[in-house]
């Protein structure tokens, strides 16, 4: 079993996402819409303090980002 990823903040993982050459392209409430022009993904990031394991692996798994390319980021 791999062992488990931080958990970062949605602030964090927007920075991230920005220096893995994501844009942000809209915000509604609290939910940052992330999208990758080379890509063309797009990822809602929740601007939560703490996000939840299971939405950061949904976030990733849309984002076709993996667990061990975050890790180098975090």
């Amino acid at each position: 079993m791999s062992p488990k990823p931080p958990l970062p903040s949605g602030r964090e993982l927007v920075k991230i996402f920005i220096k893995l050459g994501y844009r942000k392209v809209s915000q509604k409430g609290s939910h940052i819409k992330m999208k990758n022009d080379e890509t063309g993904n797009v990822a809602i990031i929740p601007d939560h303090k703490e996000l939840d394991r299971w939405t950061l692996r949904t976030i990733l798994r849309e984002a076709e980002i993996s667990e061990e390319k975050l890790k180098k980021y975090l």
